[in-house]
């Protein structure tokens, strides 16, 4: 018999090893640690829209870098086939709240049910969950399905997803980029004799990092910290890939892909703008498409933009990538906060003059309380 932990009118809560079980009305609803149970595992490996960030790497190194704690809810009993799963993150931040997120630092992540009645039992406990803990909330980030009538979430932002079909030959593929803006970048990053290294070594690592740096004092934002991508390198290895072009020695520009069952997926991107006309970032993209093509890919996932950041949209269209649009929901609904222009452009400029010692502590201490 399993034991016991909390009793209630209508919510009777059970533990079953790493599996707990919560009844809600007609829907029982089980809760399982996505890193121990490997039904997760199988479950993401043959749903049809199981991605990188539902896997059991992605969510390892979400945990060993920030400490978030993994959850699956699911309408499956214990020691049967998992037919479902709803993954989320438990983050307990002093700074910015305590909430369940779905899932952190990742673009998407679909539930992966068969309908919506399981989806809005699996949001149902989740509600529930939120409320008993008084947390500040819940958000999920699926790309089609959607939260029905009877749950309390509301779409909370949106961004446009781009992705670029693969089953393209690859001369149609060329042919389909932007003339001007992509095709002759191609070729001018040939012309150069541009250095290219791929792997996921820490000396990849390092150049990719100082690029990185670079790229995010430009955008007046803190880097992410080396752990994290250390923590990705471990946990993902051969499918996560630093790639990067040099020209006479210097490192220019770098992106890191990540390969999933038939997708491979751009994470991170980041260049010196004094080397942008060599055309190196557009020969890293070209070169990254030609190996997913290799290894029998349908799609290249570009990742999220922000729908009124124009010219990240404008980049990734002239790749002939296809736009759609992702509604992330929340319970209950938190406006953004704004931010005053003068503050804004305080940090701005604090960004600006900073050292880079100084960029990469903030990093370091903000992001675990931002995901």
């Amino acid at each position: 018999m399993p034991t016991l932990i909390s009793n209630r009118p209508g919510d009777a809560r059970h533990l079953y090893g790493s599996v707990e079980e919560y009844p809600i009305e007609e829907m029982t609803v089980y809760e399982l640690d996505p890193l121990l149970d490997q039904r997760w595992n199988e479950l993401v490996e043959r749903h049809p829209r199981g991605s990188v960030f539902h896997s059991r790497k992605w969510l390892q190194a979400l945990r060993s870098a920030y400490g978030y704690e993994p959850v699956v809810l699911s309408t499956s009993p214990p020691a049967r086939e998992l037919e479902n799963g709803l993954v989320l993150c438990r983050i307990k931040s002093w700074l910015t709240g305590h909430r369940l997120v779905s899932l952190p630092f990742s673009d998407h992540c679909e539930p992966l049910v068969d309908n919506g009645e399981e989806l809005d039992g699996l949001l149902g406990h989740a509600e529930l969950d939120i409320d008993e803990r008084k947390w500040k909330y819940i958000e999920i980030r699926p790309i089609l399905e959607r939260p029905g009538v009877g749950t309390k979430l509301e779409s909370s932002v949106a961004y446009y997803l781009h992705c670029i079909d693969l089953r393209k030959n690859i001369p149609d593929l060329f042919h389909s980029f932007h003339k001007d803006c992509v095709q002759r970048k191609i070729r001018r990053g040939e012309k150069e004799s541009l250095a290219y290294e791929e792997g996921c070594s820490e000396a990849l690592l390092e150049k990719f990092y100082r690029l990185l740096l670079i790229t995010r004092r430009r955008q007046h934002l803190p880097p992410q910290p080396r752990r994290w991508f250390r923590h990705l390198a471990t946990a993902l290895k051969d499918d996560l890939k630093i790639r990067v072009v040099s020209k006479d020695g210097v490192p220019i520009a770098s992106i890191v892909t990540i390969v999933h069952k038939n997708t491979m997926t751009y994470k991170y991107g980041c260049s010196d703008s004094r080397y942008h006309k060599l055309g190196g970032t557009a020969l890293l993209f070209w070169t990254a498409i030609q190996e997913a093509k290799s290894m029998d890919c349908t799609s290249f996932d570009l990742g999220r933009s922000a729908v009124d950041n124009d010219g990240l949209i404008a980049f990734k269209e002239h790749w002939g990538a296809s736009r759609s649009t992702v509604n992330y929901w929340r319970y209950p609904r938190t406006p953004e906060p704004r931010t005053a222009a003068w503050k804004t452009a305080i940090v701005n400029k604090a960004v600006s003059i900073a050292p880079d010692a100084a960029l990469v502590a903030l990093g370091r201490l903000l992001y675990p309380h931002i995901g």
